[in-house]
């Protein structure tokens, strides 16, 4: 692959910043659903039997807090030119 000229932005740089916006703001909405999940009637018939949440929230509350890490260090890490 050929370096970009300068003055020119990367395409592949330039979609990072949405991408990351996007996945920060779907990981807070399944961090949101997630603790919604929580408080349901499942999750609390799992929570007397087990002792734990459902598998449900459980997943819903992981993959929303790695949506967010995600989606912080690509916002605020970016693209940065070299």
């Amino acid at each position: 692959m050929r370096p970009a000229k300068p003055g020119r932005t990367n395409p592949q740089k330039a979609m990072n910043k949405p991408v990351s916006f996007v996945l920060l703001v779907l990981g807070i909405s399944l961090i949101t659903y997630g603790v919604g999940a929580s408080d349901s009637v499942s999750s609390s018939l799992s929570r007397l039997f087990t002792g734990s949440p459902s598998d449900r929230t459980i997943w819903l509350l992981f993959g929303g807090a790695s949506a967010v890490i995600i989606g912080l260090v690509g916002v605020m890490g970016g693209s940065k030119s070299a």
